[in-house]
């Protein structure tokens, strides 16, 4: 598209915006209008997009994954394991990663999450066995060819089993090397301002396979380079007793001990806090990406959503790994969370907005991206358009709803910053067979051994 040419995205079935009923208009990369019921647009010149078929939602932004678990999705070894067990099967497989192998898993897990909406994604890479030390590198690379958006973050583990956590020593690293590269790839490929392509965050895996030395390091580091921090935390109840025995103390007090609990910080998963963690993660501004396929594959329990936000807790959604999902598709997870809330609350206090909420605007606070998740003027051009003409829409009402509610799984066209990156249900330029065939070949010789 050209970016100085103006484009009314006219006359949508349903839009996710008050008061742009006739659609919106997008100019370099922003929306610059909205269009109600009964008016046409103040812009002059602009080019037409009939909507009329689409539903018109702000592209949705996923807040947590690990790309490179697309290599080992429903591994036989791993099945109807609960996490400490099940990250134990994997990790040995996992430590035979090599830069194509990881450059397929990504390709695959971006590209299944553009087909499903997604316009942002973030990435949680912490396995770094020798020959993959680009592993950051080669995840930018594989984004810049597919048009998304990205928050990658350099994730570390240098706690391994003979340390008493869980990696094996092949996949650590010890300290210095892990903060001299996450300095190396946010002077390399952290972009700032609304128009960003690429972010870095900063990322130790979790408090059973890090240090408190490199914790507090690299809180300190984000804070002298000015970008995020995530972890993993609360997850399972395994997790509280680990840090009860190691560290004496609950993970968010170790957390806080180690200078993370503040508005820079969001976690994954977030399932077993008490009310008063809550509100210290409120009072903190520290986000949650509730990941609720993953959370329900390892039975690993809910996260308490509702009173989350009750206590000001941000709240993004997060596909999670596609080894514990097991797909990168977002709007499949808006609805397993609309889903498990439901069921957890009940229907006064969760709806399909609420669930589109999470994955749009939540998740734009997630990753301190407020110019992102919403259909306003001078918000970021990231939409995703779906139409409901499969047969699990036959015979629906509200449209909108009807995307949560009758499974809505893929896209029809994505724009990304005013570019279509997604066009008729498909990615131009990508071909999809062969990737598959690729993929599914370094998937086999991964298993193998």
């Amino acid at each position: 598209m050209d970016q100085a040419q103006a484009t009314w995205i006219r006359d949508p079935l349903s839009i996710l915006a008050e008061g742009a009923e006739r659609g919106i208009v997008v100019r370099g990369g922003r929306i610059v209008e909205l269009v109600p019921r009964g008016r046409e647009p103040a812009t002059a010149n602009t080019s037409i997009f009939a909507a009329g078929a689409h539903v018109v939602l702000p592209g949705l932004i996923n807040t947590h994954h690990h790309f490179y678990q697309t290599l080992t999705r429903s591994l036989p070894a791993a099945l109807d394991r609960e996490l400490f067990p099940w990250l134990q099967a994997l990790y040995p497989v996992w430590a035979r990663l090599t830069p194509e192998s990881l450059h397929l898993g990504a390709t695959v897990a971006m590209s299944e999450l553009l087909l499903s909406g997604c316009t942002t994604t973030t990435d949680h890479h912490y396995v770094f066995p020798a020959g993959l030390e680009d592993a950051v590198d080669i995840e930018v690379a594989a984004a810049g060819r597919l048009g998304i958006r990205v928050l990658l973050t350099r994730g570390s583990m240098n706690l391994s089993q003979k340390d008493g956590g869980l990696p094996p020593d092949v996949v650590v690293q010890d300290e210095d090397t892990i903060l001299d590269d996450c300095e190396r790839v946010v002077a390399k490929h952290h972009q700032r301002g609304e128009d960003a392509m690429v972010q870095i965050a900063l990322a130790p895996c979790s408090p059973f396979s890090v240090t408190t030395s490199l914790m507090r390091a690299t809180a300190a580091l984000a804070d002298r380079l000015d970008v995020r921090l995530h972890t993993h935390l609360a997850e399972t109840e395994d997790e509280n007793k680990f840090c009860e025995q190691m560290y004496r103390c609950r993970p968010l007090d170790y957390l806080e001990q180690c200078g993370w609990l503040n508005a820079r910080t969001w976690l994954a998963h977030g399932i077993f806090f008490n009310p008063d963690e809550m509100k210290r993660l409120g009072r903190a501004r520290t986000a949650i990406s509730h990941c609720a396929c993953s959370n329900q594959v390892l039975a690993s329990g809910c996260c308490p959503v509702c009173e989350m936000e009750e206590a000001g807790v941000p709240i993004g959604l997060g596909v999670d790994g596609s080894a514990s999902n097991d797909e990168s598709n977002l709007m499949q997870e808006v609805r397993a969370a609309f889903l498990l809330q439901r069921a957890r609350y009940g229907v006064g206090r969760v709806s399909h907005k609420d669930a589109l909420r999470w994955a749009t605007k939540g998740s734009a606070a997630c990753i301190g991206r407020p110019e992102l998740g919403e259909i306003a003027v001078g918000q970021a051009a990231d939409l995703a358009l779906f139409k409901l003409d499969e047969l699990r829409f036959s015979g629906h009402g509200d449209p909108l709803a009807a995307l949560v509610l009758c499974g809505a799984h893929r896209a029809d066209r994505v724009m990304v910053g005013g570019n279509w990156v997604v066009v008729d249900g498909a990615i131009p330029g990508l071909d999809v067979a062969d990737l598959i065939r690729r993929h599914s070949a370094a998937a086999r010789t991964m298993h193998a051994g």
